[in-house]
């Protein structure tokens, strides 16, 4: 590797060597969580090398990805990015294509977008782009929302093609201008659970759940509200909060809430972790209460998965995963009345526990696995390297 391209941070699989049997594509990604984009970038290295292609990443911002990624056959490299416009990374990245033979550059968030543009420009490599939100809606910053799509959409310009998680996204990139020939919707998928086991329906206490990176967009307030609402209608409800806090500030908030709704004692934190269908199973009911955002929330495909029912908000991508009342539950986003009648709806077995949770793993097999995910992936490479 060189010393160019390459920090010297250490990082336990900077010393693999790079297979030379497969297409080699480098990944250009943040690095510094491991939520739903982070999965799917994680679940690409593992799954890939199926269909021919080998994935190796370059963390702009090296922190949990390396940590907690599962495809550990896949080389990682540092290159630290010192701000959003430090420019010049974009000719260590362009080496590090040179050096390695790279023959695809994947780009993952608008900053890595920007960096892939130069690199392929310096090289002649193809840039491909992953859409996996709305960066006009990423995040309650207003300003910070109106910078990043600036910045994608010049990025995305060099792009020869655009993979979008969801039919809604791909409306969202056409209204940017972007040209139908460049887009190409590939569904966002997570591995099918080994085995499995049967659940009986619950009777009296049950466990509502949520996993996030949380922040203001994923709607913990709505779902704390929905919860106070639900327990003064007599419903014994808690919930298993799982994943970290964007900012300690944003998580004060939050417990000060808590403390006002007088829920401390019907919350389980559990904070991160890398093994989450264990709580899938702890879980009666999984709850996505997002405001605004998504792409395709990996998290509703992993509870689908894992045979626990869903309700979650009408957001971005959501309802081409679940169809309501059939394989998950719909409610409005932003209104917390509305989402505690949608969950008093499956407590009170208006809606059919057991037939959701059958609709939803049997939806999951058929057309959100990690390996379909691949290989709609594998076939934009087959299709732009053929050109």
């Amino acid at each position: 590797m060189s010393d160019t391209a390459v920090q010297s941070e250490p990082i336990q699989t900077v010393a693999f060597e790079v297979p030379t049997k497969l297409t080699q594509v480098v990944h250009v990604i943040n690095g510094e969580h491991f939520s739903g984009a982070e999965r799917v970038q994680d679940l690409l290295g593992k799954c890939l090398p199926q269909f021919g292609y080998a994935a190796n990443f370059v963390c702009v911002k090296p922190g949990k990805f390396a940590e907690a990624m599962t495809s550990r056959d896949c080389p990682i490299f540092n290159l630290p990015m010192r701000h959003r416009f430090d420019l010049w990374q974009a000719k260590k990245l362009a080496d590090l294509v040179k050096e390695n033979q790279f023959e695809v550059i994947h780009a993952h968030t608008p900053r890595t977008a920007m960096l892939g543009m130069g690199a392929a420009y310096l090289t002649g490599v193809p840039l491909v782009y992953h859409v996996h939100s709305p960066t006009s809606r990423d995040s309650t910053r207003k300003w910070q929302n109106w910078m990043n799509q600036r910045i994608e959409q010049m990025a995305i310009s060099r792009a020869v093609r655009l993979i979008c998680v969801s039919h809604s996204l791909a409306g969202h990139v056409r209204t940017l201008g972007m040209p139908e020939s460049k887009i190409s919707v590939v569904h966002n998928g997570v591995p099918q659970v080994g085995e499995v086991k049967p659940r009986d329906l619950p009777t009296g206490n049950w466990t509502l759940g949520t996993v996030a990176l949380f922040r203001p967009r994923k709607g913990l307030e709505v779902l704390l509200d929905a919860m106070a609402l639900l327990r003064s209608r007599g419903h014994l409800v808690r919930l298993r909060a799982v994943g970290p806090f964007e900012t300690p500030e944003y998580e004060a908030g939050i417990q000060a809430q808590v403390r006002r709704l007088e829920l401390e004692n019907a919350i389980d934190w559990v904070g991160f972790t890398q093994d989450v269908n264990a709580q899938f199973a702890q879980m009666d009911l999984f709850v996505l209460p997002s405001l605004f955002g998504e792409g395709l929330p990996m998290v509703v495909l992993e509870s689908m998965a894992a045979g626990t029912p869903v309700v979650a908000t009408d957001v971005e991508g959501v309802t081409e995963a679940i169809v309501n009342g059939q394989s998950g539950i719909i409610a409005k986003p932003g209104d917390a009345e509305n989402l505690a009648q949608r969950i008093e709806a499956v407590l009170t077995a208006q809606e059919d526990w057991q037939a959701i949770r059958d609709q939803a793993m049997l939806r999951h097999a058929q057309s959100f696995s990690d390996v379909s995910m691949a290989r709609g992936v594998a076939g934009v490479y087959e299709e732009i390297l053929s050109k």
